[in-house]
């Protein structure tokens, strides 16, 4: 261990990303056999088996991705669990971000300019990342930022989309903005750390252990050990008493109250996991009225195509020059070989890492007919 359619506004990406549209070739369909990670029924990692499928047939819109590396996340192991069903039409295997090369296309929707073959990307995946091939939305797609490579490109999709669509997509976050970060050390953490703190804002962040906490302050955010200290307690006294203008929450019910607590005026609650519960004990909603609080929550891989393709096209302007020039970074934990799928969710489900666990794959190359 080294350890759809396609809405007219994801026209800007998809012309940076490929400059042309497709040539009679890459309509011609691309055939073979690919290895997949599969689940038959819901359990433990190793319930996921590999297995030789087909390799998809891209549609109107998609492009045929051959994958070099893969990004787990929370949401598949909860999948593999049985508690997160894939929405209806998406792909109900595993895998929601993915970098490699693109090898085939369908054909463009209205007005669309597909990427080129062989234009290296990353993609936020609708499923099947687990796979040597995988069909992406092309509007989904971004090119690897200048100087990354496959584990690094990887790494970008699922976090990046998750925390631009929802701590700036709705409002900017303005200088000296103060934001609540909980799961600091995670990768949605480490991503919204930098952001932030890109943006001109403070972050402040919750994490379990020093040297989780150190490895956030490294970031730049201002870290509180929620295992020694009351995070609404700490938070008063670091903001004198004013609160903080947003928070990004992942745990939900089990932090509502003290979250609500901890909210300046005028702020926002963003909830976008349950892993403290879906319910809560007690709340102050007197609290909500009196402050003119908002609270919100969201999920990605139920937003529509061309949602989806807009936070791309914000993300290609705003955030991957940042990427190129250095100023962000993602963070990586741990790669696994494509074989060691279920080492991989192991590492996650421990709780003891910090950052992106990455799948590799050589897959090898194949022509099309």
């Amino acid at each position: 261990m080294v350890c759809n359619k396609i809405g007219l506004d994801a026209l800007p990406a998809l012309t940076n990303l490929s400059g042309r549209m497709m040539t009679d070739t890459s309509k011609a369909p691309f055939s073979g056999t690919m290895q997949a990670v599969c689940v038959t029924d819901p359990g433990a990692p190793d319930v996921m088996k590999i297995e030789t499928l087909p390799i998809p047939q891209p549609g109107r819109g998609e492009v045929l991705v051959r994958v070099m590396a893969a990004g787990v996340n929370r949401p598949d192991i909860m999948q593999r669990q049985g508690l997160y069903p894939p929405p209806p039409g998406a792909n109900p295997r595993l895998g929601l971000e993915i970098a490699g090369e693109i090898v085939a296309c369908g054909a463009p929707s209205v007005g669309q300019i597909m990427p080129a073959i062989g234009t290296k990307v990353c993609a936020l995946a609708n499923g099947g990342g687990y796979a040597e091939y995988c069909l992406v939305p092309a509007g989904q797609c971004l090119p690897w930022p200048t100087g990354f490579d496959a584990v690094q490109a990887a790494a970008l999709p699922e976090t990046f989309f998750t925390v631009w669509s929802n701590l700036f997509m709705p409002s900017p976050i303005t200088e000296g903005e103060r934001v609540l970060i909980h799961g600091g050390s995670s990768g949605i953490g480490t991503t919204a750390i930098q952001l932030v703190k890109a943006f001109g804002g403070i972050p402040y962040v919750t994490a379990g252990t020093a040297d989780k906490c150190a490895l956030c302050e490294k970031l730049g955010a201002i870290a509180i050990n929620y295992k020694e200290q009351d995070f609404a307690e700490r938070l008063r006294t670091l903001t004198k008493g004013k609160g903080v203008n947003l928070i990004l929450d992942m745990i939900g019910g089990a932090y509502l109250d003290r979250n609500l607590r901890s909210l300046a005026m005028d702020g926002r609650l963003v909830i976008i996991a349950l892993q403290g519960g879906a319910k809560a004990e007690k709340a102050d909603l007197a609290r909500i009225m009196t402050r003119r609080l908002v609270v919100t929550g969201s999920t990605l891989r139920a937003r529509d195509t061309t949602t989806k393709s807009r936070i791309a096209n914000q993300l290609q302007e705003k955030v991957w020059p940042l990427l190129a020039n250095g100023t962000i970074r993602p963070l990586i934990h741990a790669t696994f070989p494509f074989t060691q799928v279920v080492q991989a969710h192991q590492t996650m489900e421990a709780g003891d890492h910090s950052g992106k666990i990455i799948l590799t794959l050589d897959t090898p190359p194949q022509q099309n007919n």
